[in-house]
């Protein structure tokens, strides 16, 4: 009883469509792809920035000095 079997997700789906509709849902369905098409080249574009960050500071960051010996 805990799990749902495939016949309790299509009364599911089927009753959504009712409330909702078909076009109303296939336009929820398309935002929801934009959406996360847009995600995914953010954090490509996020990712590429903070490379190209991170390879330009690194040498910013270097301290140069010498060691010396405890006597």
């Amino acid at each position: 009883m805990g799990a749902m079997s495939i016949w309790h997700w299509l009364i599911v789906l089927v009753i959504i469509m009712l409330v909702f509709g078909t076009k109303k849902l296939k336009n929820i369905g398309s935002d929801l792809g934009g959406a996360v098409r847009g995600f995914k080249e953010g954090v490509k574009e996020g990712a590429a920035d903070q490379a190209g960050n991170e390879s330009s500071s690194n040498t910013a960051k270097t301290i140069d000095v010498e060691a010396k010996e405890k006597v």
